[in-house]
């Protein structure tokens, strides 16, 4: 994502200053300290950056407006250091050390306490840290700083606020978004049966996935599934994983979030990782499109919305690590934010160092969101956004689906008929539909599984090219669907 660099205005400069100005100054800090913006008019500018220029970052606004928004984030801040705007990597940074020990000074002097009183947490791969501020005048002596890369707000509930005060965000349900435990009889015209009995997914046709297993299936790759877990109940994501024609390979399971575990608490991340990678089972339920990949899953979030510290730390967290494993080649994850977290931005960019090739959700929502383009972090140039489109079209949304010019490419994943895509349900035996952006990602990334698996020395941008190369657009894109449906076969022979 392109950043406009905000420049701090000099009110002033001390060597002109008079008595009175400094005085008049310190008055001045102390009434806008009292008296933060509320919840209501920090949304009604986020909303409003939006719409105007297509993005909002905190970089570009002012102390006081951070201040705020961190007042009404339970005065949680995000801090990034180094010394240039790329220099996130503490491996990579030799004065990290001593560049965050400056930036704890500052805090203790502002703030008047030992370091032991604001300080969360220490990023031990990252140049990043979280801390406690309540003064105005901290925010700023921070952000004058040349070693800041940014100063956020860690906590601020940007969803939650605009459900109090917009009634189209409150009907919208958006605190539970993604999240659904149903199961559904699947109709016959969504699926074609295959050995030794398992369901095809009608979309998986519409990319000609079928005719690639002929080729790939996916064996050897690993990919790395970011969501809300796994559902400890569905066995075909579990030990059943290998069943039918999956055979020798392996699924693991972490929990980076609040300490609880990996088991899926919201069921969308269990259908993330069945239209990944489900086994071709014997069990007469939907196959996944790279059926004898590898997968790795972390529970990183409640649901697909990361707004809270908590979640922003642990997707941080699940993109580190899965950075450092070796054996990762592809990471999905269909979760977001309608704009940047510099935590979740640095993790996105150590992964991708690592050469990994990243999949986000370019973003799905219902109305009072639609005015937003493709979400972050689909809307950074270190990852593959991917976008739902509807049966037999590359250039026609998904009705809940988000478009625009940062969209890679797109997944055909909503029939006329309204049904979505078949996928494994949250409860062994039983299957459900999903649908969106989310499905769109999972599926994309399990093709890239295919094509690796098929090409295995190959590189992060040799696998995007043959991918682009297979799409409808290619050699040109499309202004708000990237390179379009993507033909499988055509992508592994």
């Amino acid at each position: 994502m392109k950043k406009t660099v905000f420049l701090l205005a000099i009110f002033f400069a001390l060597n002109s200053c008079t008595r009175e100005d400094l005085q008049n100054e310190n008055v001045k800090t102390e009434m806008s300290q009292k008296d933060p913006l509320t919840a209501k008019q920090i949304n009604e500018r986020i909303n409003q950056a939006i719409k105007t220029d297509g993005t909002f970052n905190w970089k570009n606004e002012s102390d006081h407006f951070v201040w705020s928004a961190i007042f009404r984030g339970n005065k949680m801040v995000s801090i990034g250091f180094g010394t240039s705007k790329d220099d996130f990597d503490r491996s990579k940074s030799p004065n990290s050390n001593d560049i965050e020990k400056e930036v704890l000074s500052v805090i203790k002097k502002y703030e008047g306490k030992d370091e032991r009183n604001f300080l969360l947490l220490s990023d031990q791969y990252l140049n990043q840290m979280d801390v406690v501020i309540e003064n105005e005048e901290t925010v700023s002596a921070l952000r004058q700083m040349k070693n800041i890369r940014y100063v956020e707000p860690a906590d601020y509930h940007y969803f939650e606020f605009e459900a109090q005060y917009n009634a189209a965000a409150k009907s919208s349900g958006s605190g539970s978004s993604g999240c659904g435990f149903s199961s559904s009889t699947l109709s016959t015209a969504d699926y074609t049966s295959t050995t030794p009995s398992a369901k095809i997914p009608w979309a998986f046709a519409k990319h000609s996935i079928p005719e690639a297993w002929g080729y790939s299936t996916g064996a050897g790759v690993t990919i790395g599934l970011i969501d809300t877990g796994v559902s400890p109940e569905q066995t075909l994501l579990g030990g059943s994983f290998n069943n039918g024609a999956s055979s020798g390979r392996t699924i693991s399971k972490y929990g980076v979030y609040n300490s609880d575990g990996s088991g899926d608490q919201c069921g969308h991340g269990t259908k993330m990782a069945s239209v990944m990678a489900a086994p071709r089972n014997n069990a007469g339920l939907p196959v996944g499109v790279a059926y004898n990949a590898n997968l790795i899953t972390y529970r990183a979030a409640e649901n697909v919305v990361l707004e809270t510290s908590s979640e922003q730390t642990a997707v941080k967290t699940a993109f580190t690590e899965l950075g450092n494993n070796t054996n990762v080649k592809i990471i999905s994850m269909s979760m977001g934010h309608v704009f940047s977290v510099g935590k979740i931005e640095d993790g996105v960019k150590y992964a991708y160092s690592k050469g990994k090739l990243i999949f986000c959700a370019g973003g799905t929502s219902t109305s009072f969101t639609s005015f937003v383009g493709v979400i972050f972090p689909a809307s950074m140039p270190e990852t593959q956004a991917i976008t739902g489109v509807k049966e037999n079209t590359s250039n026609q949304k998904c009705d809940v689906c988000h478009s625009g010019s940062q969209i890679d490419f797109t997944f055909q994943m909503e029939r006329p008929s309204g049904n979505t895509v078949p996928v494994l349900s949250y409860y062994n035996g039983q299957a459900d539909y999903v649908g969106g952006s989310s499905v769109a990602t999972a599926a994309t990334a399990g093709i890239a599984a295919l094509v690796w698996a098929k090409n295995p020395s190959w590189t992060r941008d040799q696998v995007l090219n043959k991918m682009r190369q297979a799409a409808t657009y290619y050699p040109n894109v499309n202004s708000s669907y990237g390179y379009g449906n993507i033909n499988v076969l055509k992508a592994v022979q």
